[in-house]
């Protein structure tokens, strides 16, 4: 069977699913898209029945029956992978066949069905682990096993409509026992290398690929006597371009990293150690989305598997635990089986005959970004106050008796503050619509007024002076709602000394009515309103701080109320909120007990009862305030709560049946006493902000983003991508994509469908050993239709394919360049004004900007400039609103960026220069302040941020 495994954390999450039976030995799991339907799929090797079995995905963690196929009597299939073996742009199965000494091809026929098995055999060698890759630079998929009988690894050449050569077979050494192998260019030399887990010898074996479709012999670096390495996974572990190896090491319980120092050497392993039981299958994946790869490991013997979260240095969080059920959880397989653009996980158990599928979910929030407010901020709400579509706050400040209003840019961050002044001590503020104009309105309690606040809104972010309405002193909450159904919101407020709710209601024109009291509990300090009966009537519950409860009041649908109701809380109960936590379309209620650091949740009837059992769930110090949202997209309801003595906010993640995971805490301000919850940068995800009252600021923390409907388009194998650009290549209107192929000698481009999707790609030879490196698009002999320019390392030259418009180019003319030095960026533009774009490329350990014109239709003249030290990046904009063309390059051994005004004709001034940052590696341009004038930013490597010069539109810049 396989089966949705419990959640154990912040990173993975289930799915109710019934069980399918599936008792046939699982031994191996690889996941891709077999049918072509955009989902994921995953095989299964066999090794008991000698089959594989394919299921096809759901495309939300479930999958259908499975579809087996025979891998041949006594095969004992050991590992499965896939790749497209004949060409066909159809995935194909290869299957390690232990037992009949051979490899398996099932070709796929693109509808997830497969052909019968076809062998090729391994000699007497055992094969039991095997992977597909391109390991001549032939654009051909070949296959790597690693022979356990014969202590070896073979490779199998493609030659292509599923055909390979004879295995070639390399030495891993007597008795090595190898039992994983992996590949990648661990020099980057643009060949591929090969690495092996030799179990046997205790050692991870290293062949380094050559230019002739040989391999060096194995080069071995220990993994400690008595370790047995067991499985290994590559990755980029600490960020230095070169890749690591991961390695599972069940002898010693451990888990090791070689740490590549990019000359075929790798540092001493660094070891983690946390009692792991015999670890046995590893991967490698950005699990948390913070762009470090982080490690997923099989523990053999214990029943879970265990995450470490990576630093992106190579060091590792301590391991989080994900129980599977099974004591023998042997292969591990990742990828984004839901389409939620979140990674997750396949693990095989052997002993139970399963398979657990983690779902991937909720990666935390961002570090804090404080924006100043007024004195002793109290209370923060959102809402959109200018009608742009965009989310924005506002701060009730108690101590300098107004709010604060920020403006949202829709991109998680906000205009400075413009503050409206209210009555004394204002504790409390919320929004709404309270004269039915479709302008955001907002209402202020004071608790040291006899008052409550009206602003009006003008919906353009602006309001009105205050209106003020009686209400008597100590009105410590308000909250808004239409209570009589008469389509005009109301204002409730809590009168925290006198032991009322006070009820006012709304008429059209933004003005209320004298209020009416309501008896609670002992000094009412929040309230929430909410249908708790559904009787289509707003009812209201009330956290009641010196009684220890909560007053529910069931609303009549005429502006009145019937009596209290009391539940028993935690100590010192705060703050309320409500939502449907447990999925029963019945409203439920949790309180942040400010006493005993814990929120109370109460669960809710359809009459309008509430559990009298509360659950409790641990907190930060002095939970002040509390509200809800679904912060992982599961469509289950989530809790963050603001902790005014620990100055932090924890979220708590619903598991959808009323109860809730472990808390995870993230820092915001000084004594936190506020927290409200909205989509501050359009990503689809909950972000949080916080009123932090002793730092007069609030706190917006934003939750991490995603990449959107990401899909792989492969640029062909051992194509070495170097650069990628895009822009309308064939006049359709629709964006296409250019690919610099440094391994294949040519130029790819992906016509795009203009719906995100894009064919085949179609290729354009820039010459043997030609090596392109940079790419532009324009058009460069004044025809009107965009050509290409490329940039080939490896001859030297800049080349020129000219477009016909109609998907073809001319054959490629090229022009040498006369630097020795390795191009690093290239930009173009027309630089004199002539209808035709020129070419301006910048050199590595070179000081100079050179600049290639038109001088006919067909070539290029080369002029130099010079620029700072070791310029990095290049590009152009009018600096000086001139109408011409100027430059910027970004000079990384001198720490400034240099601008060369253009005098319109191909020349340029010498050089101004501006200070950034320490080692500019890239610059780019645009309009960061919407003045009409060009802007400059600058990535600086050495200091770790961005520098943006604003520009005067007189070639001048701030």
């Amino acid at each position: 069977m396989y089966r949705l495994v419990p959640k154990c954390g912040l990173n993975f999450r289930s799915i109710a699913q019934k069980p399918v039976e599936y008792k046939y030995g699982p031994r191996s799991v690889a996941i891709g898209d077999f049918d072509n339907d955009t989902v994921l799929d995953m095989v299964i090797a066999n090794h008991i029945m000698n089959k594989i079995a394919v299921y096809l995905g759901h495309g939300n963690g479930t999958f259908k029956d499975p579809t087996m196929y025979s891998t041949g009597s006594y095969s004992s299939p050991y590992m499965v992978t896939f790749g497209d073996f004949n060409n066909d742009s159809r995935l194909d199965i290869a299957v390690a066949n232990f037992g009949t000494n051979n490899i398996g091809i099932f070709h796929g026929f693109g509808n997830g069905s497969f052909s019968s098995q076809i062998e090729f055999s391994t000699g007497s060698s055992r094969p039991i682990a095997i992977i597909a890759f391109d390991f001549n630079n032939d654009a051909l998929l070949d296959i790597a096993t690693a022979n356990y009988g014969t202590h070896s690894i073979s490779i199998f050449y493609a030659y292509g409509h599923g055909n390979f050569s004879p295995p070639i077979t390399y030495s891993t050494g007597y008795n090595s026992l190898p039992s994983s192998l992996a590949a990648g260019d661990f020099n980057n030399d643009n060949y591929v290398d090969l690495a092996i887990a030799n179990y046997g010898t205790n050692n991870v074996g290293v062949l380094f690929g050559n230019s002739n479709r040989t391999f060096e012999q194995q080069i071995t670096f220990s993994t400690s006597v008595g370790s047995h390495p067991y499985s290994i996974a590559v990755g980029h572990l600490n960020a230095d371009n070169f890749l690591d190896i991961a390695i599972a090491n069940s002898g010693t319980h451990q888990i090791s990293v070689l740490i590549n120092n990019g000359n075929t050497s790798f540092a001493n392993q660094a070891i983690y150690s946390n009692d792991f039981t015999s670890p046995y299958a590893i991967g490698v994946g950005d699990f948390n989305e913070d762009n470090q790869l982080d490690i997923a490991i099989t523990n053999n013997g214990i029943e879970n598997i265990c995450i470490l979260l990576g630093y992106g240095n190579a060091s590792f969080k301590n391991p989080i635990m994900y129980r599977t059920g099974s004591h023998s959880s042997i292969s591990i397989a990742i990828g984004d089986l839901n389409k939620d653009h979140r990674l997750d996980i396949v693990v095989v158990n052997n002993d139970t005959g399963s398979i657990d599928i983690l779902l991937g979910q909720y990666e935390g929030f961002s570090n804090q970004t404080n924006y100043p407010t007024g004195r002793y901020p109290y209370s923060v709400a959102v809402g959109d106050f200018n009608n742009d579509t965009r989310l924005d706050i506002v701060v009730a400040n108690s101590d300098s008796y107004d709010v604060s209003v920020l403006l949202g840019y829709g991109n998680g961050s906000f205009a400075n503050q413009t503050r409206y002044s209210v009555g004394s001590f204002p504790t409390s503020v919320a929004v709404g619509d309270f004269n039915n104009d479709t302008r955001l309105d907002i209402v202020v309690a004071n608790e040291n007024s006899n008052y409550v606040s009206v602003l009006l809104g003008y919906g353009n972010g602006s309001f009105a002076d205050q209106a003020t309405y009686s209400v008597g002193p100590f009105r410590s909450y308000v909250a808004v709602g239409d209570f009589n159904n008469d389509t005009r919101l109301d204002i409730v407020v809590a009168n925290s000394r006198n032991n009322y709710v006070n009820v006012l209601l709304g008429y059209e024109n933004g003005s209320f009515a004298e209020e009416t009291a309501y008896s609670v509990g002992s000094s009412p300090k929040s309230i929430a309103v909410g249908d708790f009966n559904n009787d289509t009537l707003l009812d209201i519950v009330v956290a009641n701080y010196d009684s220890d409860n909560v007053s529910v009041l069931l609303g009549y649908g005429n502006g009145s109320f019937a009596k209290q109701t009391t539940y028993s809380v935690g100590f010192r109960p705060l703050s309320v909120a409500v939502g449907d936590f447990n999925n029963d379309t019945q409203l439920d209620i949790v309180v942040a007990n400010y006493g005993s650091d814990d929120v109370s949740v109460l669960l809710g009837y359809e009459n309008g009862y509430f559990a009298e059992q509360q659950k409790k769930y641990s907190v930060g110090f002095g939970p002040s305030s509390v509200a809800v949202g679904d912060f992982n997209n599961d469509t289950r309801l989530d809790v963050v709560v603001a902790n005014e003595k620990s100055n932090n906010v924890s979220v708590l993640l619903g598991y959808g049946n009323g109860s809730f995971a472990k808390q995870t805490r993230y820092s915001v301000g000084f004594h936190p006493r506020s927290v409200a919850v909205g989509d501050f940068n359009n990503d689809t995800r909950l972000d949080i902000v916080v009123a932090n009252y002793d730092r007069n600021n609030v706190s917006v923390l934003l939750q991490y983003g995603v990449i959107v409907n990401e899909v792989t388009y492969a640029s062909g194998g051992g194509s070495s991508l170097q650069c990628a650009i895009i822009g309308d290549l064939n006049n359709d209107t629709n964006m296409d994509i250019v690919l610099a192929n440094y391994g294949t000698n040519n130029i790819g481009i992906l016509f795009g469908y203009g719906n995100g999707n894009f064919e085949n790609q179609m290729m354009l030879s820039t010459g043997i050993n030609s090596h392109p490196t940079l790419i532009a698009i324009d058009d460069f002999n004044g025809d009107s239709i965009v050509d290409i320019a490329v940039v080939n390392n490896g001859t030297k030259q800049v080349g020129m394919l000219f477009g016909y418009g109609n998907r073809i180019f001319a054959s490629q003319t090229s022009e040498g360049i006369s630097s020795d030095s390795r191009p690093l960026a290239m930009v173009s533009g027309d630089l004199n004004n002539d209808k035709r774009s020129e070419i301006a490329i910048i050199y590595d350990r070179y000081d100079n900007v050179d600049i290639f014109g038109a001088y006919n239709r067909n070539s290029f003249a080369e002029t130099r400039y010079s620029v700072g030290s070791h310029p990095q990046s290049v590009a152009v904009g009018d600096f000086n609103n001139d109408t011409r063309l100027d430059i910027v390059a970004a000079n990384s051994w001198k720490n400034y960026v240099s601008v060369l005004l253009g005098y319109g004709n191909g020349s340029f001034a010498k050089q101004t220069t501006y200070l950034v940052g320490s080692g500019p590696t890239s610059v780019a341009v645009g309009d960061f302040n919407n003045d009409t004038q060009l802007d400059i930013v600058a990535a600086n490597y050495e200091s770790d941020d961005v520098s943006v010069l604003l520009g005067y539109g007189n070639s001048s810049f701030a």
